[in-house]
């Protein structure tokens, strides 16, 4: 049943004093009801709160700069090196005729790079034989830094050691310096220089991993004499001939090859040491062919521990000489079966490929002091050795 309309205003006067809602006057803005009481808030909480305070952040930074300056001492001198050997090296672009035509191609184009230096008064390009190989003289392509190009006046190569020298002709070269002989080590920083798939004054920093790396598997053509320094600066094709380079902005080797299984930078390269480039480098400037001594030993390519054993040594170290070749230095002096080379012309001997990229590396026509270890005994014998030409 409806409430008389007393009984509404009634309620209606109570809900008005409960809420402490009032008509608004004419003279005044309404005014807001008012909010019901709630529990105070519970303060937010940061999970990772800041640890450090402004004044403990200044402290760190300043300490930051301080011992950065002897890695930023060191980063100036890495930019002092490339700005220096930068123009010294240079991209090299080969064309070369198939002998066999290929989709309708009768030439194919190989890229590399080289370094300027100055031997015997001429200045030339060195870099890997197998770069320019099979290219005539106005098929290789100079690109110096500066923008210009040049072409070969005369080209020299040896197979042996995958090293070739172009001699050019141009105002204003860079030249860049030959370190030397045998001064890195293991674990010494070196710079690559080069021009990875073509991109040209590339420079990468490593240090160098290994040497003596030899017996190595490269291309197609053998590489006979071996002595690689191994690095894990980053090398990739399109580095072939570029310097290997110390601190102090020396030529140390030619960066050759890679170890990869997917053709790219993997970690190991390998760069022919400058003691080996500057010996082939200057008789083929000399000679225009390299002269090598020859002993005329046939060497045990498997020295067990078992045979050195039976020989009264501790481990096999050194070169066991299995033959003698007839009429050769070795047999002249009495180089006998079972002999162990351990020394020759001054250098320990370290395994068989090692005595032969040494003798391949030593001058024809001359005596040298060979120590080698016979009836448990070392034994020193002076070898005139042969040019290996004359027998073989």
């Amino acid at each position: 049943m409806t409430p008389p309309p007393s009984r509404r205003i009634a309620a209606l006067a109570l809900l008005v004093a409960a809420t402490g809602w009032a008509p608004a006057r004419a003279d005044e803005p309404a005014r807001r009801l008012a909010t019901v009481e709630t529990e105070p808030a519970v303060p937010r909480v940061d999970p990772r709160p800041e640890r450090l305070s402004p004044a403990e952040r200044a402290r760190l930074y300043d300490e930051a700069a301080r011992d950065a300056e002897p890695l930023e001492r060191q980063a100036r001198q890495l930019r002092r090196l490339a700005t220096l050997l930068k123009p010294s090296v240079v991209h090299i672009d080969a064309s070369k005729l198939l002998r066999r035509p290929r989709s309708g191609r009768t030439t194919e184009n190989e890229a590399g790079c080289g370094v300027i230096v100055r031997l015997a008064g001429r200045d030339v390009v060195l870099t890997n034989r197998h770069v320019i190989d099979k290219a005539d003289l106005d098929a290789i392509k100079i690109r110096l830094d500066d923008g210009r190009e040049l072409l070969p006046r005369r080209a020299w190569s040896d197979a042996g050691t995958d090293i070739a020298v172009l001699e050019i002709e141009a105002d204003n070269l860079a030249l860049a310096r030959l370190a030397e002989k045998d001064p890195v080590q293991i674990g010494d920083l070196v710079l690559a220089i080069g021009s990875p798939f073509g991109l040209a004054q590339s420079v990468t920093l490593g240090i160098v991993s290994a040497k003596g790396r030899r017996d190595l598997q490269l291309g197609s053509e053998a590489v006979r004499f071996q002595d690689f320094i191994q690095t894990d600066a980053a090398v990739n094709p399109g580095n072939s001939g570029g310097p290997l380079v110390n601190l102090r902005g020396e030529v140390v080797g030619l960066t050759t090859a890679i170890a990869s299984n997917s053709g790219g930078n993997e970690g190991i390269a390998f760069a022919i040491p400058i003691d080996m480039v500057k010996f082939v480098v200057s008789q083929l400037v000399e000679h225009g062919t390299v002269p090598r001594a020859y002993l005329g030993v046939a060497l045990d390519r498997d020295f067990t521990a078992a045979e050195a054993d039976r020989l009264g040594m501790v481990r096999p170290v050194g070169a066991r000489v299995e033959g003698v070749t007839a009429n050769a230095p070795a047999a002249e002096v009495g180089i006998r079966p079972d002999d162990v080379i351990l020394e020759f012309d001054g250098r320990a001997i370290e395994d068989d490929d090692h005595l032969m990229s040494v003798v391949g590396m030593t001058l024809v026509d001359q005596t040298v002091k060979v120590v080698l270890l016979r009836d448990r005994q070392r034994v020193e014998l002076r070898v005139p050795v042969a040019r290996r030409t004359d027998f073989e």
